[in-house]
């Protein structure tokens, strides 16, 4: 049964999952599979990579907290 603070918990759990998400996208591993010479549209494929999860990161995170 949910009580009135269970929003705030999920919202949290929600913050904390995002978080692991973005430790693991930006793990040199992972960054190395990015790392090849392909371009997207003239820019290199590992810059467009951590941009995008970046900006992604930033949107989620902003749309999580500002959430009613």
């Amino acid at each position: 049964m949910p009580g009135p603070g269970r929003k705030g918990g999920r919202r949290r759990e929600r913050i904390i999952a995002l978080l692991l998400f973005a430790a693991v996208a930006f793990n040199p591993p992972l960054l190395r599979v990015f790392g090849a010479e392909a371009a997207v549209f003239g820019w290199p494929l590992l810059y467009v990579y951590v941009l995008g999860v970046w900006a992604a990161v930033i949107a989620v995170f902003a749309w999580l907290v500002e959430r009613p």
